[in-house]
């Protein structure tokens, strides 16, 4: 490839990485094995990430002379703090499981036979909750995060207040009245 080709596949691949996170759904990563560079990337892209206890994970991109370039520098920042990413993108470190779980990479770690059934687990687990809350809900976090704590707080407001009228809410309420589980419709 040449130069001009590597900068436009690299900004391809960030736009691509970059709508993972904007989807407006909750998502999740099953991360069943070893995730470096652009696949570990790609998993930090998502809300919530399972790894494996047995694989091994970085951004080892400036042992090739490069950077990560998928938003590997931006979000592993946001995610566990810039010393600690500096230090692992820095070093082209790799890591076990237990560390990436330690440091806040994975909010699950299991042996890898049990990554898929433990991230489905999750899904079903939120999938049960309302969905259009768990969309607002996201979206108060991901926005509030990109603000001061004020603006945060409005944003949260405002999120709440558009689940207020939706029937969603009415059968949550009256399904914790009688005792039994709600069924949601999304709206």
């Amino acid at each position: 490839m040449t130069e001009k080709e590597v900068v436009a596949a690299v900004h391809y691949i960030q736009s691509v990485v970059h709508l993972v996170s904007t989807i407006p759904q909750p998502t999740i990563a099953a991360v069943n094995g070893s995730a470096l560079g652009g696949g570990l990337e790609l998993a930090l892209a998502t809300d919530i990430r399972v790894g494996a206890i047995e694989g091994t994970y970085g951004l080892p991109e400036t042992s090739l002379a490069i950077i990560p370039g998928a938003g590997g520098t931006q979000r592993l920042a946001k995610l566990i703090g810039p010393g600690k990413a500096k230090q692992l993108i820095f070093s082209a470190a790799r890591i076990s499981g237990q560390e990436a779980f330690d440091i806040g990479i994975f909010e699950e770690c299991v042996p890898l036979q049990d990554v898929v059934q433990t991230a489905k687990e999750l899904a079903l687990t939120i999938a049960n909750n309302g969905p259009l809350a768990t969309k607002m809900a996201k979206q108060a976090i991901d926005l509030g995060l990109l603000n001061d704590l004020e603006t945060g707080l409005a944003i949260e407001r405002a999120s709440y207040e558009k689940t207020i009228p939706t029937a969603d809410r009415k059968e949550g309420l009256l399904a914790f009245k009688e005792k039994r589980t709600p069924s949601y419709i999304g709206k």
